[in-house]
């Protein structure tokens, strides 16, 4: 498994080396277990390992997108995150706190106070309205009526509902019942925000709409967001990491464009084979330590799709990258080039 943590050093999430494994007893198989055992050999034991070994870390802020096939691990693995499941072995810390040492009533606190769910099923419930469906958490959580009115029209807002605050969820489309779904989630002002394939179950065009008010509800938030999705192009288009999953274990995690660039194993290849690299990497995935460039640079967040004339045009070898603080490096005409081309 490959790990790069570009991103800030202020974690939030921290697994290490989590097992969930189903069948009879499985705290005492994984003690005796030899190691190095493979997803088939543990099945071959009579055992089923949806978590196998994984360690990794999200910071605040980020979006980390988990990804992989169906029977991947994805869901299990975030599952394990929130405590929806008890991990068999190692160690999941929520900010600071081992989440498994929590009591009941501490997990539901950290739960209500912390942690905001969306899940492929809306889960709306249907008699009531989209307001009250939206305040339910908060009525759960005991504030008054005036005061969860208030933040469930703030939220409803938010999203892109207002005026439908009256109808029931018979009443709307699938795209904005999973608004709804979303806003509920939401009217807890979560710190975490764990997705489970939320937008899987709508129809194209719905769902590039809805992945549209994420980016936009995340630019306005800021939210620490864990996203399971097995659609590779909605991974690339949301994602500031990816964790790619197989058979339980994480084949690679990291950014987008290294994810094309580099793919660790030949599992990950095959999802980026038919990719069309230079609408996914960006200048700043190319940027090299041993390069000095002058003149005029190009932006971080550019893509090489989106530089594409600048790069045809431009006659220098090393190109300068810049993000709004400043330069932070340089890139290879050529490797920008390349990857315009779809060179091997």
């Amino acid at each position: 498994m490959k790990d790069s943590m570009n991103v800030a050093s202020d974690i939030v999430i921290s697994a290490k080396n989590v097992w969930k494994v189903f069948g009879n007893n499985p705290e005492a198989y994984l003690k005796t277990m030899t190691a190095g055992r493979s997803f088939d050999d543990i099945r071959a034991d009579g055992y089923i390992a949806g978590v196998r070994d994984v360690s990794v870390d999200v910071s605040r802020g980020e979006l980390l997108v988990i990804m992989g096939l169906s029977g991947s691990g994805k869901s299990t693995l975030v599952r394990c995150l929130s405590r929806l499941h008890e991990i068999t072995a190692g160690t999941i810390t929520v900010d600071d706190q081992v989440i498994g040492d929590l009591s009941e009533k501490q997990l539901i606190e950290l739960r209500r106070n912390k942690m905001g769910m969306v899940f492929q099923s809306f889960g709306l419930l249907p008699h009531r309205t989209v307001l009250e469906n939206v305040s339910f958490p908060l009525e759960m959580r005991g504030q008054d009526r005036h005061t969860r009115r208030e933040r469930a029209l703030e939220v409803i807002k938010l999203v892109g509902l207002e005026g439908r605050e009256e109808y029931f969820p018979r009443e709307l489309s699938g795209g904005q019942q999973q608004r709804v779904g979303i806003a509920r989630s939401l009217a807890i002002e979560p710190d975490i925000w764990f997705l489970d394939e939320p937008f899987s179950a709508l129809d194209p065009l719905i769902r590039r709409e809805m992945q549209d008010e994420f980016i936009r509800l995340r630019a306005m938030l800021g939210k620490t967001i864990v996203f399971i999705t097995h659609d590779f192009d909605e991974a690339l288009r949301l994602a500031d990491r990816i964790a790619i999953m197989k058979d339980g274990a994480i084949e690679q995690c990291d950014t987008p464009d290294q994810i094309v660039l580099n793919p660790a194993t030949d599992y990950v290849a095959k999802f980026t084979q038919e990719i069309d690299k230079a609408r996914v990497v960006h200048a700043a995935g190319l940027i090299k330590p041993d390069l000095t460039g002058s003149g005029e640079p190009v932006k971080a967040s550019a893509t090489i799709q989106e530089l594409a004339k600048m790069l045809i045009d431009d006659a220098r070898d090393v190109i300068p990258v810049a993000d709004e603080t400043g330069p932070i490096g340089a890139m290879a005409r050529k490797d920008a080039l390349d990857i315009l081309l779809q060179a091997n």
